[in-house]
């Protein structure tokens, strides 16, 4: 009777022990395998934003999310459609959100403040009033600044045009990012003996009759990431070209279409460290934790093409550094 108390007991005893060692495997495996969502809001579509979210989806592949389920929206520019992506991705429960563009992080952050937000190619995150304090963020929006190395492009602009006197500035009036770059750009330049003379645009409609004006007033046109003007920029270069105008740009993919010149951030990289961002996330990391990067890692890029066609001769001191389209 006494050996028949303890078999039952040894079997009892055996029996929690292997409870104990399985369930919180299983929930482990459970856990592990749980869907990711992650959401995706894009301003519009051209090629320097395109980039940006190419760069992100590839860099969470290589985290290990390549079996996370992509919610990617592309609002083509129309702040209602955007507002009501935001809405959809927030309502999807995704993990976590990345907006490609200022309005688009804008439109995620009116959508939420609880799901984690990763800011893609925001230039002034707290002149937009997504972010009090870039070095710990204190809501749930953290991210990459892709903030433009002004001395350097217009030091570029000078050594490629020595006689430069009077640059003219394209931006869209609505463009929260943009506004913060013409001051930016304008403080720098007056400091480097410029005459800066802004034009606003409030939408792609205006860029027609705005860049046929402003091409008998400048010698040289600066454009910023301004996310209308980018994707309407082969409207711009086709009237600053016939004027034989110059256009420098603020990232290499607008010199490949056309514009003569820019110490540029590469699109692409700033979506991976994007991606990396979101990655850290997901695996746990709280985004007060996560500075704003923001990412100044440069590279002089000429479009010998477009330079070739407005007749301006490129110094060998650019070309031996800089990567040439």
């Amino acid at each position: 009777m006494k050996n028949k108390k303890m078999l039952i007991v040894i079997a009892l005893i055996v029996v929690v022990a292997l409870v104990a060692v399985f369930i919180p495997k299983t929930s482990q495996s459970a856990t592990k395998n749980k869907q990711v969502k992650i959401g995706i809001l894009q301003f519009v579509t051209h090629p320097a934003l395109d980039a940006i979210t190419k760069g992100a989806e590839d860099e969470l592949k290589k985290e290990g999310f390549s079996n996370a389920q992509i919610n990617f929206y592309n609002g083509e520019a129309d702040q209602s459609k955007l507002q009501t992506m935001a809405g959809q991705l927030n309502s999807e429960n995704n993990d976590v959100l990345i907006g490609v563009a200022t309005p688009a992080v804008q439109a995620l952050a009116n959508a939420t403040s609880k799901t984690p937000i990763v800011m893609g190619a925001v230039t002034d995150p707290v002149g937009a009033n997504l972010i009090k304090n870039v070095n710990t963020p204190e809501g749930n929006i953290t991210g990459v600044s892709d903030r433009f190395p002004f001395a350097k492009e217009i030091k570029l602009m000078k050594e490629i045009m020595p006689n430069l006197k009077t640059v003219g500035v394209l931006y869209t009036s609505s463009e929260a990012n943009s506004k913060s770059q013409v001051e930016g750009f304008t403080k720098v330049a007056k400091e480097n003996g410029l005459t800066v003379k802004a034009y606003a645009i409030s939408s792609s409609n205006d860029i027609t009759n705005t860049v046929t004006v402003a091409s008998k007033e400048v010698q040289a046109f600066y454009v910023g990431n301004d996310n209308t003007i980018a994707s309407a920029f082969n409207n711009v270069l086709q009237i600053t070209n016939a004027a034989k105008i110059p256009v420098f740009p603020s990232v290499d993919t607008m010199v490949e279409q056309g514009g003569l010149a820019a110490v540029s951030i590469n699109q692409r990289e700033l979506g991976i460290q994007t991606g990396k961002i979101a990655a850290e996330i997901l695996k746990g990391k709280k985004v007060s934790s996560i500075p704003v990067d923001f990412y100044d890692h440069t590279t002089p890029v000429v479009n010998t093409k477009t330079a070739k066609a407005l007749g301006i001769t490129i110094p060998q001191s650019v070309l031996s550094v800089a990567t040439t389209k």
